[in-house]
């Protein structure tokens, strides 16, 4: 190239030589014209050589530039065909046009010319503009020949760049399967399993659980520490807990058929946790989720995954404590509270029950006792309590301690206490801004734990062995004051709230609901007004005829009824229907799905134990016991009821629907 360059300049030289000539020339031919003429020739022989040597230099030229670009055009196609990434043209109807030699060893083959997208690349997404970047790039990965793929894909070109990822998403996965995660398993009734017997034959059941939970833990490869006789710390990675979850913690079934023979089989309460490199938060989450199991009656596991928290096992119902040690400290802790307080606010959870009305009149009985002003928080009557309310109405005294929700918002202050019964979930509590604005909380609830809970709360008595919230607080009454007095209102009260969360002391009773309602009569309640209380009115009960009629089997002992569609119907009818279905034979658990005053879909769960209904209703979105249960929806009933089916089937794929 450079002496292409010289010999150009040499022409430009020469071509100034040849004007000069000619100037010359003339200048002669003015004076003398043979001369010039001479001069002239010479010229025209010079102008003849200039000219070869301009087409020899432009044929040079030409043959330069073209042996260039084809030194170029092989140079590139060799570098374009041995790239360590692939580079893919297709066509308006997603056809192969052309690709480099890596995407021919991606597929094994020596061309793809020709063949669909679809079928080389079926996750390969639409053309989708993206108004943030002109050239609409997307990205997605793929699987060719079990080797891992990413593809950068202009939409706009029509080209695919493909990069080999193999390598990084083994990293990758190997890097997600050895992050730590850290588990507690618990004996949660040993107590109870062992009553009876002596040190040997306590001794050899814990030996037998510990063989079962060590030989467990040697299979899915988890480092096992026990910490006590009924204590176990796990150390495992994320693949070993996906097995675990894709096993659903078959551990605890396993130590419950293994114990069937004692009067009480043993259960376990596992906590697990994953999704954060330090130990130490490990270790609280695995805490808070064993709490979580522990607070849902035990036997079964609460895994806690980043955001996700998941829940396995829970086919039984919660073990009753035999001790009463928790209820008096609780009940002296609660006394202390109300002690420090300038006043107390009590609060149920919306659409206030039986149950509800009860604890609440039981609670402020307590703040009464020590000349502590309390306040029951009501946002009017409903049907399940109408009666109760007529009759508290007669009552001046006692009426004039219920206030509305804004009465109590104005009512508080930094020493407030605000005492929540019967839930624990502020979303659903008669003024979630209450729960807000209170300094301390305290949490009186039976049902079991679910993934929403007042956290901050000083003080909780969550007992989901209970048959209701006013069991417990007939409890706490019991110990907080030497001297308990009772009205035969407010004992009637209270043994009305166990009457119908026991459906007549048939369902959720243990010797403790017995004793607490043996108290309560002491203290002269009246079972004949509880009986008028809980009387059925004659269209409801024709209300509840008309439902059950639409009933069907599902699942062979499942009843599923359908309210018709526009028919608003309310939560305690459609709860009563459901309580009504399980006294048909064959029937183990019963479902109904109604349009609620509120616009809202509900469904009302119930089972006699041997399905957990709550597992049900929480996939859906709502919770409960094992036994009683509900959820409510926004939509149609028709998509309520598909997604319920959908569950069900869900849950009979992946352990059965009943133990």
């Amino acid at each position: 190239m450079p002496s292409l360059l010289q010999k150009r300049w040499h022409g430009y030289q020469t071509v100034w030589m040849f004007m000069l000539q000619l100037l010359l020339v003339i200048f002669v031919s003015y004076y003398n014209w043979i001369l010039g003429l001479i001069g002239l020739c010479l010229v025209c022989v010079l102008a003849f050589l200039m000219l070869q040597a301009e087409r020899r230099f432009r044929r040079d030229l030409i043959k330069y530039v073209t042996d260039l670009t084809y030194r170029i055009k092989r140079v590139e196609g060799e570098a374009v065909g041995r790239l360590p990434f692939g580079i893919l043209l297709y066509s308006d109807d997603r056809v192969v046009e052309w690709h480099n030699g890596f995407v021919g060893g991606m597929f094994g083959r020596d061309t793809v010319v020709g063949s669909s997208l679809a079928e080389l690349l079926p996750p390969l997404p639409q053309p989708v503009k993206d108004k943030k970047d002109s050239s609409a790039r997307s990205m997605v990965e793929v699987v060719a020949n079990e080797r891992y793929y990413e593809l950068t894909i202009d939409h706009d070109e029509r080209l695919i760049y493909i990069h080999d990822m193999t390598e990084l998403a083994m990293l990758r996965d190997r890097y997600e399967n050895e992050r730590p995660a850290l588990g507690i398993v618990m004996l949660d009734n040993l107590d109870e399993a062992a009553q009876g017997m002596d040190d040997q034959q306590r001794t050899a059941l814990i030996a037998r659980v510990a063989s079962a939970i060590t030989e467990w833990a040697k299979q899915h490869r988890i480092y096992l520490r026990r910490l006590s006789s009924e204590r176990y710390l796990m150390m495992l990675n994320q693949r070993s807990l996906t097995e675990l979850e894709q096993s659903r913690f078959v551990i605890l079934d396993e130590v419950r058929e293994m114990t069937a023979d004692l009067k009480v089989p043993m259960t376990l309460s596992i906590g697990m946790a994953f999704g954060t490199e330090r130990f130490s938060e490990l270790g609280e989450l695995a805490q808070s989720s064993l709490d979580m199991a522990l607070g849902r009656g035990g036997d079964q596991a609460a895994v806690k995954a980043g955001q996700r928290l998941s829940f396995y096992g829970g086919k039984t119902g919660a073990v009753e404590k035999r001790t009463r040690v928790r209820a008096r400290v609780i009940a002296h802790a609660l006394r202390d509270l109300m002690q420090e307080s300038d006043r107390v606010i009590i609060m149920g959870h919306r659409m206030p029950d039986l149950d509800v009305i009860g604890a609440s009149i039981g609670v402020m009985k307590a703040a009464d006792m020590y000349s502590v002003e309390a306040h029951i928080v009501l946002d009017g009557s409903n049907p399940g309590i109408e009666r109760l309310m007529e009759r508290v109405d007669k009552e001046e005294a006692l009426a004039r301690r219920f206030i509305s929700p804004e009465q109590a918002l104005g009512m508080m202050t930094p020493h407030t206490l605000l005492v929540v019964v019967d839930t624990h979930k502020a979303s659903i509590t008669m003024e979630p801004r209450l729960v807000d604005a209170a300094r301390r909380v305290v949490v009186v609830d039976h049902h079991r734990r679910g993934e929403e809970f007042i956290n901050d709360a000083v003080l909780v008595y969550l007992e989901p062995y209970a048959s209701s919230a006013c069991e417990l607080v007939t409890e706490l009454l019991q110990y907080i004051h030497e001297k308990v007095e009772l009205s035969p209102l407010e004992a009637t009260t209270l043994l009305a709230g166990i009457t119908i969360d026991t459906k007549h002391f048939a369902l959720h009773t243990g010797s403790r609901t017995f004793e607490a309602a043996a108290f309560l009569r002491r203290m002269g309640a009246d079972t004949a007004m509880v009986q008028r209380l809980l009387k059925e009115d004659l269209q409801e009960y024709i209300a509840k005829a008309d439902i059950i009629k639409h009933a069907r089997m599902i699942h062979g002992h499942i009843a599923l009824a359908v309210t018709e569609e526009n028919r608003k119907i309310p939560q305690l009818l459609i709860a009563q229907v459901a309580d009504t279905l399980l006294n048909m034979t064959n029937v183990l658990a019963s479902f109904v799905i109604s349009e609620r005053p509120d616009g809202l879909i509900g469904i009302s769960a119930r089972s006699l134990g041997s399905m957990n209904v709550q597992v049900v209703m929480e996939r859906l979105g709502g919770g409960g016991h094992l036994m009683n249960a509900a959820v409510q929806l926004e939509g149609t009933q028709a998509e309520a009821e598909q997604r319920l089916l959908a569950v069900l089937d869900e849950i009979e794929k992946e352990e059965g629907l009943f133990e």
